[in-house]
C-alpha cells in the first residue's frame, strides 16, 4: 500500500465517462425492449406460438438482467465519485496548511526588506494590470522574476505606452514589456510604443523581451520595446516587434535587442512593422555582447506598400571573443513601383571571432541594397556582404568585411541577380 497513489482529477473524469456509458446502455435497452419482449407469432399454429413465447421470455430475461446491471453500474459510479471527492478533500486539507506555512515563512523573511526597500528578498514581482500600461514590479533581491509590464490603453488619440517589465534580483528572469496601445481615431493617430523588457538576474537570468508596438490607425505604428539586459550568465532579451500602420505613413520600428551580460550574447532586434499604404518599419538593431559572446542579429525590415523598412544592424561581438551578429534583411516594397529596404550591416567581431554577415536587400521591390559585412579585429574572417534585390533596377551589393589583423580572410561581397 505504500506505493498506492490516487489521482482525483482522473477519477472524476472516469466517473463522468462511466455515467455516459451507463446512460447509453440504458437507452439502448429501452429502445430494444418492445422489439424483443412483444413478438407476435408468425402464424396460428402451436409451433409459431411456442417460438414467439420463447423469444419473448428471452427478451424479458435480458431486460431483467439489464435492470440489475444498471443498478450495479449506478452504485459503482456513486462509490467511485464518493472516493474521488474524499481523496480531493484529503489533498486539499493536507496542502492548505503547507501553503499557509510557506507563505508565513516567506513573510517573515521578506518583512525587513519590504519595510526598508519596498521589495522582498524572495518572490516574483507582480504583473502590471492589462490596459493600464503599469510597469511590472521587480523580483526579489535574491531570487525572483520581474513582473510583466501591463498592456497600454487603446485611446482615441495616440495609443498609450506599454509598461516596462520588472527587473530580477540576483537570480531570475526579467519581465516582458507590455504591448503598446492602439490609436483608434481615424483622423490622426499613432500606436503606442511597447514597454522595455526587464533586466535579468545580476548573476543568472534572462532579460525580458520588449513589448510589441501598438497599431496606428492612420499615422504611424508604435515602436517595439527594447529587450532587457542579460545577467552575468544569461542571454539578453529580444526587441519587440514594431506596430502596424493601418493606412498610415510609416510602421513602427522594431525594438533593439538587449545587451548581453559579461559572458552572454546580445538579444536579437525586433522586426519592423507592416504598413498597408506607406513605409515598413525598420528592423531593430541587435544587442552587443559582453566580454564573451556573440552579438544579436538585426531585425528584419517590415513590408511596406511604397517602401520596405531597412534591416537592423547586427550587434557587436564580445570584447575578447565573439562573432558579430548578422544584419537584418530589408523589407519588401510591394506597391506599384515599391522600393525594397536595405539590408543591415553585420556587427563587428571581438578580438577573436568573425564579423557578422550583411543583410540582404528586400526581395520583391527595386533598389534594395545589401548590407556590408562586419569586420574582424585580430583573429577571424570578415562577414560576407548582403545580396541585392532581384527586381530592376537592382541595388548595390554589400561589401565583405575586413579580415583579422593577425589572421583571417576578407568576407565575400554580396551577389547580384
Amino acid at each position: 500500500m505504500s506505493f498506492l497513489i490516487a489521482a482525483p482529477e482522473t477519477m472524476v473524469t472516469a466517473v463522468s465517462d462511466l455515467s455516459s456509458v451507463g446512460s447509453a446502455l440504458t437507452a439502448a435497452n429501452a429502445a430494444a425492449a418492445a422489439q424483443t419482449t412483444q413478438l407476435v407469432a408468425a402464424g396460428a399454429d402451436e409451433v409459431s406460438a411456442a417460438i414467439a413465447t420463447f423469444f419473448n421470455s428471452t427478451g424479458q430475461a435480458y431486460q431483467a438482467l439489464g435492470d440489475q446491471m444498471a443498478a450495479f453500474h449506478q452504485e459503482f459510479v456513486q462509490a467511485l465519485g464518493a472516493g474521488a471527492r474524499s481523496y480531493a478533500n484529503a489533498e486539499a486539507a493536507a496542502v492548505s496548511p503547507l501553503q499557509a506555512l510557506q507563505q508565513e515563512i516567506l513573510d517573515v523573511i521578506n518583512f525587513p526588506s519590504v519595510a526598508l526597500t519596498g521589495r522582498p528578498l524572495i518572490g516574483n514581482g507582480a504583473n502590471g494590470r492589462p490596459g493600464t500600461g503599469e510597469n511590472g514590479a521587480p523580483g526579489g533581491w535574491l531570487i525572483g522574476n520581474g513582473g510583466n509590464g501591463g498592456s497600454a490603453t487603446s485611446t482615441t488619440g495616440t495609443g498609450g505606452r506599454g509598461g516596462n517589465g520588472g527587473a530580477a534580483g540576483l537570480f531570475g528572469n526579467g519581465g516582458t514589456g507590455g504591448t503598446g496601445g492602439y490609436g483608434l481615431n481615424v483622423l490622426a493617430t499613432s500606436g503606442g510604443a511597447g514597454g522595455n523588457g526587464g533586466a535579468g538576474g545580476l548573476l543568472f537570468g534572462l532579460g525580458g523581451a520588449g513589448g510589441a508596438g501598438g497599431l496606428g490607425a492612420s499615422v504611424t505604428g508604435g515602436a517595439g520595446g527594447v529587450g532587457g539586459t542579460g545577467g552575468l550568465f544569461g542571454a539578453a532579451g529580444v526587441g519587440g516587434v514594431g506596430g502596424t500602420a493601418n493606412g498610415g505613413a510609416t510602421a513602427g520600428a522594431g525594438g533593439a535587442g538587449g545587451h548581453g551580460g559579461l559572458f552572454t550574447s546580445g538579444g536579437a532586434g525586433g522586426a519592423g512593422g507592416f504598413s498597408t499604404t506607406g513605409q515598413g518599419g525598420a528592423g531593430g538593431a541587435g544587442g552587443a555582447a559582453g566580454i564573451f559572446g556573440d552579438g544579436g542579429d538585426g531585425g528584419t525590415g517590415g513590408q511596406g506598400s511604397t517602401r520596405g523598412g531597412d534591416g537592423g544592424q547586427g550587434g557587436n561581438g564580445g570584447l575578447l571573443a565573439g562573432f558579430g551578429g548578422s544584419g537584418g534583411d530589408g523589407g519588401s516594397g510591394v506597391g506599384g513601383g515599391g522600393v525594397s529596404g536595405n539590408g543591415g550591416a553585420g556587427g563587428t567581431a571581438g578580438l577573436i571571432g568573425d564579423g557578422g554577415n550583411g543583410g540582404a536587400g528586400g526581395h520583391f521591390g527595386a533598389l534594395g541594397h545589401g548590407g556590408n559585412g562586419g569586420n574582424a579585429v585580430l583573429i577571424g574572417n570578415g562577414g560576407n556582404g548582403g545580396n541585392v534585390a532581384t527586381n530592376v533596377p537592382v541595388g548595390t551589393p554589400g561589401l565583405g568585411g575586413v579580415g583579422g589583423l593577425l589572421l583571417g580572410y576578407q568576407g565575400a561581397d554580396g551577389l547580384r541577380p
